[in-house]
């Protein structure tokens, strides 16, 4: 009951705005180096993003020793003695969880007269991905045109990879544009949109 109620403990904490803020920082590469032992002063450098100097030096180092008990980082020699936090799978798989709730597509002012195609065919054994996938998908405003197959009027392949490799469903799905489909119609009203004029 101890270990699983400190299970819970570790899991809610990483939720602050700023602990999820410095995860991502982590995610999309902003470097984070120190000198000496996890336990002594970082040494924040030159090169550093200027995204960490936003935040209270003596809290990222609290937050950091966290992120390294909880396995969410790595240490990484440098050749200068100086040593780099990165993330480990599991931070990883933390960070993307925040990235994942705040996906959404931006709409262009002007349509291109595109469509952008999501098509899977996931394996039962992965049904969870499967159902979690298209649940996402309609959550985004795609279309469903047939049972596997989803229409987004907009650019969307970041969005869509970025979910696939959430899912690590990457081999059953492709991602396509389509300058023409039939029963184009039924997605034009749908979508509240008039083809754009040749």
């Amino acid at each position: 009951m101890k270990k699983q109620t400190k299970r819970i403990y570790r899991a809610k904490r990483i939720y602050s705005p700023i602990k999820q803020r410095i995860l991502l920082l982590l995610q999309a590469g902003a470097a984070l180096s120190f000198a000496g032992t996890i336990g002594r002063q970082l040494s924040i450098l030159r090169e550093m993003a200027d995204e960490w100097k936003e935040v209270d030096h003596n809290y990222l180092k609290q937050v950091v020793r966290e992120f390294y008990q909880d396995r969410l980082l790595r240490e990484q020699e440098n050749a200068d003695g100086t040593r780099t936090f990165v993330l480990t799978e599991k931070g990883r798989r933390r960070a993307m969880t925040f990235n994942f709730g705040r996906i959404k597509i931006t709409q262009p002012e002007i349509w291109d007269g595109l469509w952008h195609i999501v098509i899977f065919d996931i394996p039962e054994k992965y049904k969870i991905a499967r159902v979690s996938l298209r649940e996402k998908l309609l959550g985004l405003g795609f279309f469903q045109y047939q049972k596997s197959v989803y229409l987004y009027p907009y650019p969307c392949r970041s969005e869509t990879e970025f979910i696939v490799e959430f899912f690590k469903v990457r081999r059953y799905v492709r991602y396509g544009v389509l300058t023409e489909i039939t029963n184009e119609a039924e997605l034009l009203l749908h979508f509240d949109l008039k083809k754009p004029e040749a």
